[in-house]
């Protein structure tokens, strides 16, 4: 329960000794996003949050902006005590919210299986290791759908438990049935999020874009007598759409509010930074892909999965330095299909990498809707 280390005095010194650390840590230019610009901004946020009180609102967005000063100091500075500290910040918060790769929308996955195997390499607190090795499940499920609902859908439960009737909490317990149900196409999920979102306490009007179109394409499918739908699920859907009839237009999909990744995380990977390995950019990756696939062509098979492995390393690399960048989704759609045509060992991993980063991390693009085959 994060209301619980706001008031601790451990976190309080926690913060302060980061800070004490910062002030002799000199800013690294590597990347855009810099560090120390990071965790001014996670400083701010949890000023923020004593001020105005711990909303679950706010502990998301003070959750966000330490993963946002986390991973740059992963990517930039290992080995600074600074990462050392975030790291268990990251272990225990992202527990005390519940946090779950398939509600959670930071693209942060990597950086919390690194701080969760940080801890649990270097601590002996039995209740932070406790924590670490709940974060690492979670983390290590995106390679398993059916696990990974099931998780995402007991940590909305607990997040509604802390805050019950709150929007945001009620919104993401929707959202955990019905991301179960587009990774899984188990229609037990989807029916699940009907139910919920015919619930009378469930706020309509604050529908997220990211996820509320398709979802009142599908509710507007149950009540038309699309086949696959159940008799209740067509209930719940028409109970749903009637509220949802009753809202103002202009708040009919009301946008979320925004967490600071994108005000603070640079958008675009610039055109000179180098990732992976082979230390390509993103031309170098595009041009990379088109050869191979050529060479595929060409029936060069299993020759060319060392290549193509190392394309998907250096996508995976821009990815954790530049997670918002409107190419990544595209690149990691066209490289796993790229893998698919080989059939070593490395590829296969390589390919169920892709998917899981643009299913779970992206799932509103397009490129992650195809692959999922989302119809609703």
């Amino acid at each position: 329960m994060i209301r619980a280390y706001s008031r601790s005095a451990k976190l309080a010194v926690a913060v302060g000794a980061i800070a004490l650390m910062l002030r002799t840590t000199s800013a690294n230019a590597a990347l855009l996003a810099d560090p120390s610009r990071l965790y001014a901004a996670m400083q701010r946020a949890y000023a923020r949050g004593q001020t105005q009180g711990w909303s679950f609102y706010n502990q998301e967005y003070y959750l966000a902006t330490i993963f946002n000063a986390g991973r740059a100091y992963a990517l930039q500075r290992p080995n600074d005590p600074v990462f050392a500290q975030l790291a268990i910040l990251t272990v225990q918060i992202g527990a005390g919210l519940h946090y779950d790769p398939l509600t959670n929308h930071d693209a942060s996955v990597w950086y919390v299986r690194q701080a969760a195997n940080w801890v649990l390499l270097h601590s002996t607190d039995p209740a932070l290791r406790r924590d670490a090795t709940r974060l690492l499940r979670r983390a290590n499920a995106v390679a398993h759908p059916r696990r990974l609902a099931v998780y995402a859908n007991e940590d909305a439960a607990a997040n509604l438990k802390e805050y019950p009737r709150d929007t945001g909490a009620l919104v993401q317990q929707l959202e955990a049935a019905w991301r179960a149900w587009t990774i899984t196409k188990n229609p037990t999920w989807r029916s699940l999020a009907f139910s919920r979102a015919a619930n009378p306490d469930f706020p309509v009007a604050h529908l997220p874009t990211s996820f509320g179109l398709d979802f009142i394409t599908a509710a507007r499918s149950a009540t038309a007598g699309v086949a696959g739908y159940t008799s209740l699920d067509a209930i719940d859907a028409e109970i749903f759409l009637r509220r949802l009839a009753g809202v103002s237009p202009l708040r009919v999909i009301a946008r979320e509010k925004s967490l600071p990744a994108s005000k603070i995380l640079t958008t675009l990977a610039p055109a000179d930074e180098y990732f992976g390995p082979l230390k390509m950019s993103i031309l170098g990756i595009k041009n990379e892909i088109k050869r191979i696939n050529l060479l595929l062509d060409y029936k060069y098979g299993n020759r060319e999965s060392s290549a193509a492995v190392e394309v998907s390393k250096s996508i995976d690399a821009m990815h954790r330095a530049y997670p918002l960048d409107r190419a990544l989704p595209r690149l990691l759609y066209e490289a796993y299909f790229m893998l698919g045509r080989l059939t070593t060992h490395q590829a296969r991993s390589e390919r169920a990498r892709m998917r899981s980063i643009l299913t779970i991390e992206y799932p509103d693009t397009p490129q992650a809707e195809q692959l999922l085959g989302i119809t609703t």
